[in-house]
């Protein structure tokens, strides 16, 4: 099966990364296109899941866009790296937990590159380096295309995840690549794809 990789240089507005998301989704559903991983990042921007909570916002000035992915609330800003899907688990196995966890298992793989050393949660879904979030995950699937994606800390300022308290956690707990190694990966959008085709194409 082939999957169309593509990667955004420029930030990419929130709102119409999910449109363009949205009409891949529509066209997988009918057959008409390829799957999807999209590389890219956003200008900051603080996104609610379908389970947030009024309360996980602590400064009321946070401009919140609702969406349709899983999840609380999170935040996209320069430096983060997001990676959206579109997937048809028709033509895979048709395994929601089994997706989660190669998406997990191929953001540690990338983090090994960099000799850092993270790890799943039973309880919290996501990718954590000494008890500290470094990379987020929300999906939603809809006729078994799975689609939204995940985020991965590079050297995004942390400080703005004060404002809220992400995925319902500790808004303290919150590390990045630079943060843990003094690093910031360069030319790094390619590997981070080719583990996740690599991984997804397995399934």
């Amino acid at each position: 099966m082939s999957i169309e990789i593509k990667y955004s240089q420029q930030r990419i507005a929130y709102k119409k990364a999910m449109n363009f998301l949205n009409k891949r989704v529509d066209e997988l559903k009918n057959g008409k296109n390829k799957e999807l991983i999209w590389v890219l990042e956003h200008p900051k921007t603080y996104t609610a899941g379908v389970s947030f909570s009024h309360k996980d916002i602590l400064n009321k000035t946070v401009n919140l866009i609702k969406t349709n992915r899983g999840g609380k609330i999170t935040l996209h800003n320069p430096g983060q790296t997001v990676v959206y899907f579109a997937i048809n688990l028709n033509k895979r196995k048709k395994d929601i937990r089994k997706f989660i966890n190669v998406i997990e298992d191929s953001i540690i793989e990338f983090l090994k590159i960099y000799r850092i050393n993270a790890k799943k949660d039973k309880k919290n879904i996501g990718i954590w380096v000494n008890d500290k979030k470094i990379a987020a995950i929300g999906l939603r699937v809809s006729r078994w295309i799975a689609f939204h994606g995940c985020s991965i800390n590079i050297n995004n300022n942390i400080k703005d995840y004060l404002k809220i308290i992400p995925c319902g956690l500790d808004n303290r707990k919150i590390t990045s690549i630079n943060l843990e190694k003094k690093v910031i990966p360069r030319n790094f959008k390619k590997k981070l794809a080719d583990i996740f085709t690599k991984n997804i194409e397995k399934i």
